[in-house]
């Protein structure tokens, strides 16, 4: 025909290539957030109980003085802009662990990890936001979260002041769900059950006024350590063997298993222990002692073995 040709077919070839290609990267987009753009930057963030800081640009050198934001970091998708962590950060397994400590924090050693940004559970008087300061480091403070709202909270604020909005905010919504869902599966007793968490074997606990007492609290679940006063000594009082074994709880949760080797038979083995209704029914549940003390994603796994145990109960 005059006036046209037929393509040739490697042109062909290659401009269904280049279609399937977009398109691939369209699904691929769907499906994976892309990061925070360096223009979304500078943000300002702030934490309950902390003070907003600014993130001038996306960090690409994060030093995680928490475990609990840790593990945060690696959810939210920043894992490899994260060069060093505390001494106490036990997962994920690969996070590169240091020798510094996010109880005694050392100015001088931190900034040796040319940190952009180094997320911290405390700073006393902001004295270490100061010190790093002065050389352009950010700090940011993510305070124990006292609500399951204020660890969401967390989750998004994280994915935000590391460049991941998008991932931070799915999984606060997502965390959400997972625990408002195990929640409504879980089967309810006739009638409350009464429990008692485990610290350490010197029996220190928690109250419903604590993190991890809301969590139990979420179940219905009665709190032995609540006395008068589940604020009293700070939502952390030191309980006698008498007033536990008095209290007979359904249900004893283990959080020092791995800490300090407590088990079902170590505990039914305690004076006065095996007429308790947890030891004598096989309520002893031991939780991982990491799990059942951060204020991480994998609250959802706490979550789960607080509801087997309802549902075994």
């Amino acid at each position: 025909m005059s006036g046209s040709r037929r393509p040739a077919p490697l042109a062909l070839l290659a401009a269904l290539l280049g279609v399937l290609a977009l398109a691939g990267c369209a699904t691929r987009d769907e499906q994976a957030p892309a990061p925070q753009a360096d223009s979304a930057f500078p943000v300002q963030v702030q934490a309950e109980g902390a003070p907003a800081i600014t993130v001038e640009r996306r960090p690409q050198r994060i030093v995680s003085l928490s475990p609990a934001a840790t593990e945060t970091l690696y959810a939210v998708g920043a894992g490899e802009q994260v060069v060093a962590v505390d001494s106490a950060s036990t997962f994920p397994a690969d996070a590169p662990k240091s020798e510094l400590s996010g109880l005694t924090l050392d100015p001088e050693a931190i900034a040796a990890k040319s940190p952009d940004l180094v997320v911290v559970s405390a700073d006393l008087d902001g004295k270490l936001a100061a010190a790093l300061g002065t050389t352009g480091i950010a700090t940011l403070v993510l305070p124990d979260a006292p609500t399951l709202e204020a660890a969401y909270a967390q989750f998004a604020l994280v994915g935000t002041a590391t460049g991941h909005r998008a991932e931070g905010e799915d999984l606060a919504r997502r965390t959400r769900e997972d625990i408002d869902k195990i929640v409504a599966d879980t089967p309810k007793p006739p009638a409350p059950l009464r429990y008692y968490h485990e610290l350490d074997p010197s029996y220190y606990s928690v109250t419903s006024a604590t993190f991890i007492g809301e969590v139990y609290g979420r179940f219905g679940l009665v709190n032995i350590a609540d006395g008068g006063d589940p604020n009293a000594a700070g939502g952390y009082p030191q309980l006698s063997a008498e007033t536990i074994v008095q209290a007979n709880p359904s249900l004893i949760f283990l959080a020092d298993g791995v800490c300090c080797g407590q088990t079902a038979e170590t505990v039914a083995a305690r004076p006065g222990w095996a007429a308790i209704d947890a030891v004598r029914d096989g309520g002893v549940v031991t939780v991982n002692d990491d799990i059942a003390s951060r204020w991480s994603p994998r609250v959802t796994d706490f979550a789960r073995a607080v509801s087997d145990a309802v549902a075994g109960a």
